[in-house]
């Protein structure tokens, strides 16, 4: 088991340029052993690099990396035997089956005689390929070779995996056998560090997120604490029986209501409080006023919403940098 008191992954003002383009600009960043951490951005961001980085297959302009309390860059190999990499996407050789390339493999990792075969077979028994090992790769769906790379990446028992975008074009059945896999790895102590496109997944599988964005980590905290909106308002989606348009008159009539958006068989309220006893007393009159509620919930904000709002945070304040000083 790692040492508990040593971050797991350990990033201290990244940066990597090409050229001109900072692909990663001062990325900074600890992650504990045992956790999972959902690594968010957009196309371009910065992500594939900065897991690059860490799985030793790119070398940082500046900054510091360490695996396990290990640098990356002075001792690439120690790293390496301490990590799992999976890329978005991994060759295939053709005249190869499961079973065989798996093999391969654990040789190339140095496991020999009956230590390699059990090694296998403890991998294919995790990723429930038992039954397809003597399929030709390129016959495999996208979810059983995503099941195959991550088994690739586990041979050698890493303290630390290393994900990009592994749910990418998987099918619902397969995103949920990969979640499952994952947590159960969590659970084995491992750490990892998985990259997505898809956030209400990762919220929930990941203990924490790291949002990046022009190469800069822009947020770090949990998913509960994004779908908390730190404005102090709730949004209530409420149904009533009857005239919709009741429910609107009445929010326009109402002190610490505001009409958001109007539905198909209600609306959006916002209500300008989180606490419980406000809100039940909001709901408490609409009954007295003689609104017949069908339907009354609080709403908890997307993640994309959260992401979004975000960024647009950061842009308003880029904005406002830019401006120049007015002259008297």
């Amino acid at each position: 088991m790692p040492d508990s008191s040593i971050p797991a992954i350990e990033v201290l003002n990244l940066h990597r340029n090409f050229g001109n383009l900072k692909a990663v600009d001062g990325v900074s960043c600890k992650i504990n052993p045992g956790t999972v951490v959902g690594f968010v951005g957009a196309n371009g961001a910065g992500k594939t690099t900065t897991m690059r980085i860490l799985a030793t297959l790119d070398y940082p302009t500046r900054g510091t990396v360490k695996i396990g309390g290990i640098d990356v860059v002075q001792y690439p190999a120690k790293v390496r035997s301490k990590i799992g990499w999976m890329p978005d996407s991994f060759g295939t050789y053709s005249h190869m089956t499961v079973i065989e390339y798996l093999d391969f493999f654990a040789r190339a990792l140095g496991f020999s005689g009956q230590d390699r075969i059990d090694r296998v077979t403890d991998i294919m028994d995790f990723t429930d390929l038992d039954s397809l090992s003597n399929r030709l790769i390129n016959t495999l769906s996208k979810g059983m070779g995503q099941r195959l790379c991550l088994g690739r990446a586990l041979i050698h028992d890493p303290d630390v995996l290393i994900l990009d975008e592994p749910a990418a074009g998987l099918d619902p059945k397969a995103r949920v056998e990969l979640k499952h896999l994952i947590r159960i790895l969590a659970e084995d102590g491992k750490t990892v560090l998985i990259s997505s496109h898809i956030l209400s997944e990762l919220a929930e599988m990941c203990d924490s997120l790291l949002f990046i964005n022009k190469g800069k980590i822009i947020h770090e905290g949990s998913a509960e604490s994004l779908k908390r909106d730190g404005s102090g308002t709730t949004i209530i989606r409420v149904e009533i029986h009857g005239n919709k348009e009741k429910i609107a008159e009445w929010a326009q009539m109402s002190p610490i209501v505001k009409l958001k958006e109007t539905l198909k068989n209600g609306v959006r309220l916002e209500v300008e409080s989180v606490e419980p006893e406000v809100i039940a007393s909001v709901l408490g009159r609409m009954i007295k006023d003689g609104l017949s509620v069908v339907e009354f919930h609080r709403e908890e904000r997307k993640l994309e919403d959260a992401f979004i709002d975000i960024l647009g945070e950061i842009e308003a304040q880029e904005a406002k940098a830019a401006k120049p000083p007015k002259l008297n």
